[in-house]
């Protein structure tokens, strides 16, 4: 997936390169925790400290044989080291490695996708004030319901992702964890002392209990968390594409000069920005499915969840850093058309005003079922006979005689819609809510 809005630094965190330098990141922490506690030389230390590395061909070619990552990885390491490498790797267990490494490259990652969500943030924050004010149709059901704003839109998609972002980051910090507890989490050849400092030395939190590995509950959560996330991508792009129809073209995607939208159809401009991140969204809330049914492991550990996570790290973490900057970008890009947001306004003769004039007529003293029969009377002639609901409603002799054509013309105001538009946009950026978001 190679275009402006892939981002390097994220596919580098997933490299082969990069796993096996955080499984040396973890090894030396565990090495300089066994020195800090005595175990291991200054000598050594230094030795360790001094030639540590590897050869990715070389592990490879070495797993060849062994059938195990792990080990090839250390017959390489201890290859460069010499003699003090009998230090690296003392008391642990693969999965000590490798499941701490995978804490700190979906820490890494998260950190990422948080920075992401943020420039979204920011996108959607400025496109909201941006269109304060601007009158639009609102629609449930596809079909026209009362006015809102372009503003108040993009508020509720902002307020959203302040919502993913604060469920991702509570996920980030549980995943944010490592464990040097050995074969089944005893310590028995380990302590929780050197745990500890090593796990201080990368950054990370010590799982309070481990079997074999960290549990996987964490990792769901995480994974559950941007799946979350997806929904509310797909949330905003179905909007979008629904905005792009040619019914409504109300917006449109940015179109770069020489830009082609169809092979066949030379006047095409598609929603393609947007259909591409709806597909991209099933996929990461796919992998979330994956991530529950990592769970429920046999006993201590079993090896199940190990082929799943090689896909789904990578995979959810570049799409989600993919498609929350390429989303930002369309938002940012977006070409709002006023003149046909003002024709979809008209487009049904001013029916939304059925509400206003409904409870009029409650306030007036009449019965609630009463007064929303002989309004839904008018409503429909408007509907089949294409006559604005204003001029119906002023026309009927029983809803006149009991509002009077003041009070009608005060009815038939398009801002009354738009009056309470500042507090709610205080509740979503000035945080003026005692409620929570």
């Amino acid at each position: 997936m190679i275009d402006r809005y892939t981002r390097p630094a994220m596919g580098a965190i997933w490299t082969l390169e990069n796993k096996f330098r955080a499984w040396l990141e973890v090894e030396l922490a565990v090495c300089e925790a066994w020195h800090r506690l005595g175990v291991i030389p200054a000598e050594a230390m230094a030795d360790i400290r001094g030639k540590a590395d590897f050869d990715v061909e070389r592990i490879l070619e070495i797993e060849e044989t062994t059938r195990h990552d792990v080990i090839a990885f250390l017959t390489a390491v201890e290859e460069k080291v010499g003699p003090s490498a009998r230090f690296i790797h003392l008391g642990c267990t693969s999965s000590d490695i490798v499941d701490t490494a995978n804490g700190l490259l979906l820490t890494r990652a998260g950190e990422m996708i948080l920075a992401a969500v943020d420039k979204l943030l920011a996108v959607l924050k400025d496109f909201a004030y941006a269109n304060r004010g601007r009158l639009c149709m609102g629609r449930t059901h596809g079909i026209h319901a009362e006015p809102t704003s372009y503003g108040l839109k993009m508020a509720g998609f902002y307020a959203e992702f302040a919502r993913h972002r604060e469920r991702f980051a509570q996920a980030l910090a549980g995943i944010r964890v490592g464990k040097i507890s050995g074969a089944v989490g005893t310590y028995a050849f380990l302590s929780p002392e050197m745990e500890e400092i090593a796990l201080e030395i990368l950054g990370l939190s010590v799982d309070p209990v481990s079997t074999q590995i960290i549990q996987r509950d964490r990792h769901a959560h995480y994974f559950t968390a941007l799946a979350c996330m997806a929904g509310g991508v797909e949330r905003l792009c179905v909007e979008l594409r629904h905005l792009q129809r040619t019914e409504v073209r109300e917006v449109e995607e940015g179109f770069a000069k020489g830009q082609k939208g169809s092979s066949a159809m030379p006047h095409k401009k598609n929603p393609i920005s947007a259909e591409n991140m709806t597909g991209l969204s099933r996929l990461i809330r796919t992998n979330a499915l994956a991530s529950l049914e990592n769970q429920a492991l046999w006993h201590e550990r079993d090896i199940s969840h190990s082929s799943v996570e090689r896909v789904i790290m990578p995979d959810s973490t570049i799409l989600m850093d993919y498609v929350l900057h390429r989303l930002a970008g369309l938002v940012k890009g977006l070409r709002i058309i006023p003149e046909n947001i003002e024709k979809n306004l008209k487009a049904s003769m001013g029916l939304y005003f059925s509400q206003r004039v409904l409870l009029a007529l409650v306030e007036s003293g009449l019965p609630r079922q009463e007064a929303y029969v002989m309004v839904q009377k008018v409503a429909m002639h408007c509907w089949e006979n294409h006559v604005q609901f204003p001029d119906a409603v002023r026309a009927d002799p029983d809803i006149s005689k009991r509002l009077g054509a003041a009070a009608l013309d005060e009815l038939f105001d398009p801002g009354y819609y738009l009056r309470f538009e500042d507090a709610i946009f205080g509740r979503v950026f000035e945080g003026h809510f005692s409620g929570g978001r």
